[in-house]
Parts: structure tokens; C-alpha cells; sequence
């Protein structure tokens, strides 16, 4: 690319708006160096970038630069051995911080934006060092007293010395204080001071260190202090010593990853460049540009027409550097058989603003910016070239014409069937046939080297040569008649209207005048002129049926649109409904619940409220009943069963039933007319043998069975029961606690239902453990009366002797 043309097309200026989005200067710099690529696929990811980032903001996210700095000349320095500043330190931490968080929110929507992602991957971090300036500085630049220890002990020292400075002036202050200006300490060259007045100078012994502008006052630093200032102002010294090596170690690490740190500074540089595309085309309200391939000519169609292949398709085009909301869009939809255009139009009617915009679309397509128009389809040109202007020299003496054809001849000599050419006047500057001949000489040239080229002319002669030659058509930029002034609208295929003899009737140019002209002009510029018009006034009709069309489209798009609010809210307002009835039916349902819940909380309520009253009432018969064994209780016959009433289960002593009330299991040890003695672990109660409901029976029971609900024969008495005997002595010796636990539960089970009065525990001396296992599970049990050591004959430590409740 020439950088000329970047000038005359003013793509310099809008690099310069470009660079106002910038964040950071590294960015900013990206920005005013940023230059077209020749390469499609580069030009193509570019757009991507923007859009992408164009997108990820106007979603509201909070992607940032953040605090990024350009640090590289900071870390260039760190890596010739300077110290940096503590400032520039922080600026390389927060620079650092701010592209981790860049990376990581980047990376939390991937896959919305692949082409972000990719370049965020790239993005390198450096937490280590990032912990290691934290750890050193606070976020105003000082260094931490916990940076190192030898620090933190120097300013322990500081302010100890610092106090004992205070108290010492503090108490010169009380006793010289009719000498002193007033009670105040002062520093004067980093030594505390005292403001004596200046009479009294010599009651204050010490050195004195300034004198105020009238001399009534010196500040003194009394002998008594001096060694104590001395003490402070060595530790000071001390101080800047420990932080300055502080400081040197920090740029050590820093210049050890130095390389990193420039590449996550370029690599913010991107981000910010691609943030800046992203917001200049939000305020251009511009798209993205769709890339067209160069199409391969055939050997026919190059011999035909010589066209290149290139593509430009324009709508809605508008300048980027002008005021959006009056800058007048321009269409330049150029067929595909078309290379070659020749613009003409009046002057100031806005054919050198057509061009530049031309030329804008493109160095801003292959640069990333998207662009301010309607619609824009272009091929990569490997050239810009560009005459736009007054070229006119006064140091070197050219004309304007000699300033444009040297311009011009440099063009000529370094385009090529990849150049994008825009003249301005051509040929102009000088006789108008020469400059005429001049002007088709060249646009031949252009057309044969096949340049895709926009020439702006005021020559007729080239409106002619459009018609006739292949791959070349006139534009026109519009004049309006009735107001006199240009509208600076661009048709492309219709040349340009002579519009003197039509200005000069508006004006009101005498009628014989005007006839003498037309007469002048001959018969056929008469009736090329009646032509033009019949095609311009076609050309309006045809615009306003565009226009009415458009008109019709919009309001179709329009009520289209509605019709989707409309559905939408139908939509919201079904849901809305489903929601209040789900609502509300999950709040009648939770209601039900909660009235269940409730109901069955009574229902449990109420059933232990009985349960709790028969339990008491049961408990309160056994503590007044003495103890006693299992009874056989005698048989209830069957013909003294009730007469009434299905027939009730036959139980048995040892049977194993259920108690009804209590939801329940139990053994019934003995049964008296309508009531069963019942034992429910070691709780014994008596319950109605209505209440029982018949669980099992051991097979080796044979005592007579009774009739559940039936009575006994009155005075019928029972016999007392008593199990087997286990033997007096249980030995525990050999067994682990817990297996000696589980055999003396057992043991003492069988012990209790023997009726044994005492029993021997073995478990020996050993560790103690065992023993004090055992009587501890001795005074949890119900049975033990009292448990003691046996005699020094008997066992001693190593036995334990067991007695049980006497059993009537």
C-alpha cells in the first residue's frame, strides 16, 4: 500500500478516531500504526475479531482492559539492571492481573466467541511474580513491613526512636516552655526541632537549624536530642537501604520474565485494538463487510473486456470522517462485467467525496473496521492509488496539472490487475481537447492493465467512451435544477447531465440567447440531452416505485414485528397464567400436606397419650408387686370362654405376643383370669388378654395353654418357675473386653432367671481393663445389688463377687 494514498483519502484521520477507543497507549499505538493486509484470510479473522468483540459488548459484558500499562519500556530497563521504581512495579502487577482477567472471562464464553478465545489462549500469565510485588507493596506504592524481616525490624527500631524523641522534647517542652514561641515540635532537615524565640536562644542549649523570615524565632534542636535525632536518622538511612534492595530484587524477577511481560503486553495491545473496532462501529452504526474471492476470467472474457475480477458492491456507503446524520450515502453496485467507471457531475457536487468513500470502504475492510453502509461486498486489493486533490506545488514550481501528471505517472508505473485506481479531474489544468485526449490515453492504459479504476471528469468526450467500450460505465452524481445545488447522490450506468444551458433559463437568461446555443450545439447534443432527460425522469419514476416499495416492505416488516410482540406477549402472558396456576396449586397442595401432617401428628399424639397412660399404669402395679419367677399359670377350659365373639388364640406361658395399645412385642411369663403377666425386655406389666395378639411359641413349651379373653378357675393357684442354673462362677480370662461383655450380659441374664443369690466373676489382673469393664457393666445392671472384691484367698483383684436382690 502506498502511504500518499493513505493521506489523500485522509485514512490517517480515521485511524486518529480509531485511536480515541483505545484504553491503553500500547493499544493506541496498534491503532495509528494499523494498515491494510493483502491476505484474505487475515482480513476475513480481523472482521471476525470485531464482530466478535462488537457482540461481547453490546451483550453487557464487563470485559475490560482493566489496568493494563504498556510496561515494556519499564521491563526493558529491568533487564539492563535498573531498579525500577515502585510505581512501575505496580503497574506491571496490575497490567498482569488485568490480562489474567481478561483471559478467564474470555475463556467463560468460548464458545459464543471462538476467534476471541483462540487469541486469549495465547495469553500468558505470570502468577508468581503477580504474589510476589502483592506481597511487597501496598496498592499506594510503599513497601511492606513484611517484605522482609530485617525491614520490619528496622522500623520497630524507627518507632521506638521516634517516641523516645517525643518524650524527650516533650519534657524539655514543659521545662524551657516560657522560652519556646509555642509548644510545638517541628522538623527542620529531617531533625526534630523546638521554636525557641529568638531572645531566648541561649537559655535552649543546641544546635539551631533555620530562622523564620523576621527573626523572631529559631527552631533548635536541644543537646539532649541530638544523639536520639542521630540514632532516627540512621535507621532512615537503614530504611531507603533495606527497600531500595527490595526494590532491586522485584526488578530482578521482573527482568527474569521480561519476554513474557512484553508479550502479554502486545498481546493486551490486540485486545484493546480489537475492543477500539468494536466501539468505533457501534457509533458508525457500520457492518461488517462480506469478502469476495477475485473470480478467474476466462481467456474469452479477459480478450473481451479485460476485467480483472475483482468485485466492489456498495449500499448505503457514507463517509466515515463526515457527520453521520447529514452525510448523504452513496450506492456503487458495479455489475460483474464492469471495472471501469467515469464519474461526472457538477462541481462541488461531491464526485472527490464518492471517491474518498470508495477508497475509505476498502483500506477500512482490510483493516478490521467495519464499515458505515448498508450492505458492502469487496475483493483484497494488493494497491490502493489515489490523484484526489490540488497538487499544486509553489517550492517546486509545478501547476496543478503538472502536480497531478507527476502524481499520476508514479501511479501508472506501479499498479497492476490487483490496484484499486481513484483519479479526481482528470486532465484537468490545461487545454481542454488536449487534456480530453490526455484523459482517454490514460483510462486505456488503466483498462488494458486491467486496474479496477474510479475516474472523476468533467470531459463529455468520456461519456461517449463509457457507452462504447467493454467492461467501462458512466456514473453521475445529481444535480437538482429547481434549487440549483448538487444532491450528491451517485447513479451508476447514466452519465451526467450538461446542465449551463438549464441553469442559465433558471436564471432567466434571455430565450434568443439560449436558442443561439442550442442551434450551436447542433441537432444531436439537442436530442442526447431530451434523451438524458426522458432516462432521468424514467429513472425518478422507477426510484419512486422503489421508494414506495420500500415504504411498503417497511410497514410489512413492521406490523410483521408487531404481530411477533403480540404472539410474544401471548405467549408471556400463557406462561404467566401456567405459572399462577402451578403456583397456586403447589400452594393448595402444600397446604394439604401440612393439614395431613398435622392430622397425623395428633393421630400419633393421641395413640401416645394412651400408650404413655398404660405404661404408667402398668409401672406403677410392678413397683408395688414383689418379685418373682416365671408361674405356670393353670389351663382355662374352653367351655369357660366367653359364648360370644369370635373364638380367641390358646396361650401359653413363654409365648411371644404383641400388646395392641403399645404396638409392642413381649414374653408372658404367667395368665390369671382376663389379665397376662407380660415382660417387655426387663419391664414386666400386666395387660387384658384382649389386648394381646398371639407373635410365636417355642416348640419345647408344653405348659398348658389358656384362652386369650377367658378367665381361670377362682382360687386356682400357680407354681413358681426357675431356670437352669449356669454355675456360680463365670471366667473371663483369655477373652477380649468385648467378647467378656457379651458373655457376661448372657451369664448374668441366666444368672438372674436361676435365682442364684451371688455368683464369682474371673477376669483376672493383667492391665486392669477387663476388670474395669466388668464392674462397670456391674453397676449399670438392674439386677446387682452390690458388687465387691473377693478376699486375697478367694481371687483378690482378679475376681469379682456379684450379689443380686434377695427373691422372696
Amino acid at each position: 500500500m502506498n502511504e500518499k494514498t493513505y493521506q489523500l483519502l485522509e485514512f490517517d484521520k480515521v485511524l486518529t478516531q480509531l485511536a480515541r477507543y483505545t484504553n491503553f497507549s500500547a493499544g493506541e499505538k496498534l491503532a495509528r500504526n494499523l494498515r491494510p493486509t493483502i491476505h484474505q484470510p487475515e482480513a476475513e479473522r480481523w472482521q471476525r475479531e470485531t464482530q466478535e468483540a462488537y457482540r461481547l459488548l453490546t451483550a453487557g459484558s464487563d470485559v475490560t482492559i482493566g489496568g493494563a500499562r504498556d510496561v515494556r519500556t519499564a521491563v526493558d530497563r529491568a533487564q539492563r539492571g535498573i531498579t525500577l521504581l515502585a510505581d512501575e512495579l505496580l503497574d506491571t502487577r496490575n497490567t498482569l492481573i488485568a490480562a489474567r482477567n481478561l483471559k478467564r472471562k474470555i475463556e467463560k464464553v468460548a464458545e459464543r466467541y471462538p476467534t476471541l478465545a483462540e487469541l486469549a489462549e495465547l495469553t500468558e500469565e505470570v502468577p508468581g511474580l503477580v504474589a510476589t510485588i502483592g506481597d511487597t507493596l501496598d496498592d499506594r506504592g510503599d513497601v511492606l513491613d513484611s517484605a522482609s524481616t530485617h525491614l520490619a525490624n528496622i522500623r520497630r527500631d524507627l518507632r521506638i526512636a521516634h517516641g523516645r524523641i517525643q518524650d524527650k522534647l516533650q519534657q524539655i517542652m514543659s521545662q524551657r516552655s516560657a522560652y519556646l514561641q509555642e509548644s510545638l515540635i517541628s522538623l527542620r532537615n529531617g531533625r526534630y526541632v523546638l521554636p525557641v524565640r529568638s531572645e531566648s536562644r541561649s537559655n535552649v542549649q543546641g544546635i539551631i537549624h533555620d530562622q523564620s523570615g523576621s527573626g523572631a524565632t529559631v527552631w533548635v534542636e536541644p543537646l539532649a536530642t541530638v544523639e536520639l535525632n542521630n540514632d532516627y536518622r540512621r535507621l532512615q538511612l537503614e530504611e531507603e537501604q533495606e527497600i531500595q534492595r527490595i526494590l532491586a530484587a522485584l526488578s530482578a524477577k521482573v527482568a527474569d520474565q521480561g519476554d513474557i511481560i512484553i508479550r502479554i503486553v502486545e498481546r493486551m495491545a490486540d485486545f484493546d485494538l480489537i475492543f477500539a473496532r468494536a466501539r468505533y462501529a457501534s457509533d458508525l452504526n457500520a457492518i461488517p463487510p462480506e469478502f469476495v474471492s477475485w473470480r478467474n476470467q476466462t481467456k474469452a472474457q479477459q480478450k473481451q473486456n479485460l476485467h480483472p475480477g475483482s468485485t466492489i458492491w456498495l449500499r448505503g456507503a457514507r463517509h466515515p470522517l463526515l457527520p453521520q446524520d447529514i452525510v448523504v450515502p452513496i450506492d456503487v453496485p458495479l455489475s460483474e462485467d464492469v471495472f471501469l467507471v467515469l464519474i461526472t457531475g457538477p462541481n462541488t457536487g461531491g464526485k472527490t467525496v464518492s471517491l474518498k468513500t470508495i477508497g475509505l470502504m476498502v483500506l477500512m475492510a482490510q483493516s478490521g473496521l467495519h464499515l458505515p453502509a448498508h450492505d458492502a461486498k469487496l475483493s483484497l486489493f494488493d494497491n490502493v492509488f489515489a490523484d484526489i486533490g490540488d497538487e499544486q506545488s509553489i517550492e517546486q514550481s509545478l501547476s496543478t496539472f503538472s502536480g497531478h501528471l507527476t502524481n499520476i505517472i508514479r501511479i501508472l508505473a506501479g499498479l497492476d490487475d490487483r490496484s484499486l485506481v481513484l483519479l479526481d479531474e482528470l486532465g484537468s489544468g490545461t487545454d481542454p481537447a488536449e487534456g480530453a485526449a490526455l484523459a482517454q490515453s490514460i483510462i486505456d492504459y488503466l483498462r488494458d492493465k486491467g486496474a479496477t479504476s474510479f475516474v472523476a471528469t468533467h470531459y463529455p468526450e468520456l461519456k461517449a467512451y463509457a457507452t462504447r467500450t467493454a467492461g467501462s460505465t458512466n456514473a453521475s452524481l445529481l444535480f437538482d435544477i429547481e434549487t440549483l445545488s448538487p444532491t450528491y447522490e451517485m447513479t451508476i450506468g447514466i452519465p451526467g447531465k450538461s446542465n449551463a444551458l438549464a441553469i442559465a433559463r433558471r436564471l432567466g437568461l434571455d430565450e434568443t440567447i439560449l436558442d443561439a446555443a442550442l442551434g450551436l450545439l447542433g441537432a444531436g447534443s439537442s436530442e442526447t440531452e431530451t434523451l438524458l432527460d426522458s432516462i432521468y425522469d424514467m429513472r425518478e419514476k422507477i426510484a419512486s416505485e422503489e421508494a414506495a416499495i420500500r415504504l411498503n416492505r417497511k410497514r410489512i416488516e413492521r406490523e410483521h414485528l408487531q404481530l411477533e410482540r403480540k404472539l410474544l406477549e401471548i405467549e408471556a402472558e400463557r406462561d404467566r397464567i401456567l405459572a399462577e396456576a402451578r403456583a397456586e396449586a403447589h400452594t393448595e397442595l402444600e397446604a394439604i400436606r401440612a393439614e395431613i401432617t398435622q392430622v397425623r401428628r395428633k393421630v400419633r399424639d393421641a395413640q401416645s397419650l394412651n400408650q404413655m397412660k398404660q405404661l404408667s399404669k402398668n409401672v406403677d402395679g410392678i413397683e408395688t408387686q414383689p418379685r418373682t419367677g416365671f408361674r405356670a399359670e393353670p389351663l382355662v377350659r374352653p367351655a369357660e370362654q366367653a359364648s360370644s365373639g369370635p373364638r380367641p388364640r390358646m396361650l401359653k406361658v413363654g409365648d411371644t405376643v404383641r400388646i395392641k395399645s403399645l404396638g409392642m412385642q413381649g414374653e408372658v411369663l404367667s395368665i390369671k383370669k382376663d389379665e397376662a403377666e407380660v415382660a417387655i425386655g426387663r419391664l414386666h406389666t400386666r395387660v387384658e388378654l384382649k389386648e394381646l395378639e398371639f407373635k410365636g411359641r417355642p416348640v419345647q413349651n408344653a405348659e398348658p395353654e389358656f384362652v386369650a379373653g377367658s378367665s381361670s378357675t377362682s382360687g386356682t393357684t400357680h407354681s413358681n418357675y426357675m431356670g437352669e442354673s449356669p454355675g456360680i462362677e463365670l471366667d473371663l480370662r483369655g477373652q477380649r473386653v468385648d467378647e467378656g461383655l457379651m458373655s457376661l450380659d448372657k451369664y448374668m441374664d441366666s444368672a438372674v432367671l436361676a435365682r442364684l443369690p451371688w455368683v464369682r466373676i474371673i477376669h483376672g489382673k493383667g492391665t486392669g481393663r477387663m476388670r474395669t469393664a466388668v464392674r462397670t457393666a456391674l453397676d449399670k445392671h438392674t439386677a446387682v445389688l452390690r458388687w465387691e472384691e473377693a478376699q486375697d484367698g478367694e481371687g483378690g483383684s482378679g475376681v469379682t463377687i456379684a450379689r443380686f436382690e434377695e427373691i422372696e
